[in-house]
């Protein structure tokens, strides 16, 4: 990587954790300058203005949130292992993989009305995410794991919002109780379609 490849991956690195937590519209110049340590024009020469950096740092920001999530899963083999892992990891919103908290819920909300281009980096995650979680479960099924009648798309999709409304929930209540039941009736329902032992030998 050259030094100047460098220096711009520097710099998103070091704003990101700012555009997520204060927002897109909130961060400014002065904010870019102070994380960074680098003057007005330094900026400039790596970005255009400061909506292409915000629409960088928005990229780094969900592809993070995504590769340490799916890393977090990969740890286990079995698909509840993976997807119990899963829950797991981000069932403290109050201390997320993500400093400032979910950066599709995040930059969805704002960007939903300010800027097409992240909205459809947010719309192109959740997909990602969603898929993920599907294909776990998939695997669960193929393998003999989970019931091969469970309709495990529809529950895939449904997690994905209980546990997205219990990450709003307990940031603003800075209270993740909600969160943890939300946890846990998702995972009682992954029990419940667990091929048992004595199933899997007949």
């Amino acid at each position: 990587m050259k030094k100047s490849e460098k220096t711009r991956q520097f710099i998103i690195e070091q704003t990101a954790p700012i555009f997520n937590t204060k927002g897109v519209a909130a961060t400014v110049v002065a904010d870019v300058m102070q994380a960074t340590n680098m003057a007005r024009g330094g900026l400039y020469v790596h970005f255009k203005d400061l909506e292409e950096l915000s629409q960088c740092a928005a990229e780094w920001n969900l592809k993070q949130f995504v590769e340490k999530t799916s890393a977090e899963a990969a740890r286990f083999v079995t698909a509840k292992d993976k997807f119990f892992g899963m829950l797991d990891y981000l069932s403290d919103p109050l201390n997320p993989p993500i400093q400032g908290g979910c950066p599709m819920m995040n930059l969805g909300m704002e960007a939903d009305d300010t800027s097409p281009v992240i909205r459809e980096m947010v719309n192109e995650t959740i997909c990602t995410v969603q898929q993920g979680m599907i294909d776990i479960l998939k695997q669960g099924v193929d393998d003999g794991e989970f019931l091969k009648d469970w309709n495990y798309k529809e529950f895939a999709l449904k997690a994905y919002a209980m546990v997205e409304g219990g990450i709003l929930v307990s940031r603003v209540s800075r209270d993740i109780s909600q969160m943890k039941m939300l946890v846990n009736l998702l995972k009682k329902e992954i029990e419940s379609v667990v091929v048992s032992t004595k199933k899997k030998k007949k």
